[in-house]
């Protein structure tokens, strides 16, 4: 697959101008994340991770997260160059449980402190996942949690033929 960087149109960003390494920042766009149909979290002080080829990653404050919603698993962690070692959390509620389903830095390397037990939700695990009331759409494949909506455009990491981007 040749990735061709798609022209942003008015109010819109691509992923090709995120940076690497990553950059955090703050957002007050209003945050909602759905599972076995609960609002298990709803925030306007996330944090959003900006990498190259990537849509946007939002961590939400713990605070901002129901109660009794996560379960930490112990299935290990996974490394990222940047923010360093994710833990995970399965996503229960009821008798409905997605395994894996949300992660966290709890020591975050230097530079990306200010993601300190944020927690992030892959939107392929959840019912829906939603971004100023707009539904947002998982980005591809198994391992990354980007959140597309209509204002950012790709070619998105993730899609079959990918992987070495």
């Amino acid at each position: 697959m040749i990735r061709r960087r798609i022209e942003p149109g008015r109010g819109q960003e691509s992923v090709w101008d995120y940076p690497r390494p990553p950059r955090v920042e703050g957002s007050n766009r209003r945050v909602q994340v759905v599972f076995g149909g609960k609002i298990i979290a709803d925030t306007t002080r996330a944090r959003r991770v900006l990498e190259t080829s990537h849509p946007p990653v939002y961590y939400i404050p713990p605070e901002d997260i129901r109660k009794g919603f996560l379960r930490p698993e112990s299935s290990g962690t996974t490394h990222c160059e940047f923010k360093g070692e994710a833990a995970y959390y399965a996503v229960v509620v009821g008798e409905m449980a997605a395994p894996n389903a949300a992660w966290t830095y709890p020591s975050p390397t230097p530079g990306y402190e200010s993601l300190k037990d944020y927690i992030a939700f892959y939107p392929s695990a959840m019912d829906a996942c939603y971004l100023d009331g707009e539904r947002v759409r998982a980005q591809e494949g198994d391992f990354y949690g980007g959140w597309i909506t209509r204002d950012i455009v790709g070619p998105f990491k993730g899609a079959p033929g990918t992987c070495g981007w």
